[in-house]
């Protein structure tokens, strides 16, 4: 199973405001969905249900768009996994921002969605070039740590033990399990308490 997460291209989208947590992205109610399916069209319901349209998740330019581009402290809140899924569910594949809340990132990282950062002048910069074209060409680049936009280059920041894994493939713990089940079942087969069930039935 290959799952190298190396370079995404396709279009931004921003999300101007600090602090936006996860009761904002998802809120509470789609929790109680038994699967992830249609979190997207819930992703930020009531900001979108507020501005009647003008929510950059509603605007036609923006439709299509798979890098997220956002402020600082992103995802802070509750530790639900529902956020991610519905920002993923929506089409976002990466996100660029000031800082991330630490539960998003992971939740984040283990669905193959990598969050980058840069300096508020960088994010800002960016902000502005996606709202002036939406159309434009956007690629984030995790081995050279690097966004563009058209002709503009700036420099992104992941912690090296996370770009590594996404950059191997090896985020993905529960793919990591099947693509390695001879293994897995090696080494269970050498574990003493394994067994204890088969004894207990027989």
């Amino acid at each position: 199973m290959v799952s190298e997460v190396k370079k995404i291209s396709g279009r931004g989208i921003i999300l101007i405001g600090d602090d936006i947590d996860t009761d904002r992205i998802i809120p509470a109610r789609y929790l109680k969905a038994i699967t992830f399916d249609g979190l997207g069209e819930g992703v930020f319901i009531d900001d979108r249900t507020a501005l009647k349209g003008e929510h950059p998740f509603d605007q036609p330019q923006y439709q299509g768009a798979n890098v997220l581009i956002v402020n600082r402290n992103f995802g802070c809140g509750s530790s639900r996994e529902h956020a991610p899924q519905a920002i993923a569910k929506w089409g976002i594949q990466a996100l660029i921002g000031e800082s991330f809340a630490e539960i998003f990132f992971g939740n984040c990282v283990a669905m193959g969605i990598p969050c980058l950062t840069a300096d508020t002048t960088t994010v800002k910069k960016l902000q502005e070039l996606v709202a002036a074209n939406p159309q434009a060409a956007v690629t984030v680049n995790l081995e050279t740590l690097e966004a563009q936009i058209n002709d503009y280059t700036a420099k992104v920041a992941m912690n090296e033990g996370t770009r590594s894994t996404f950059i191997a493939g090896t985020w993905d713990a529960c793919g990591q399990l099947v693509a390695h089940a001879d293994q897995v079942r090696a080494t269970a087969a050498k574990l003493p308490y394994i067994s204890w069930g088969k004894l207990a039935a027989s």
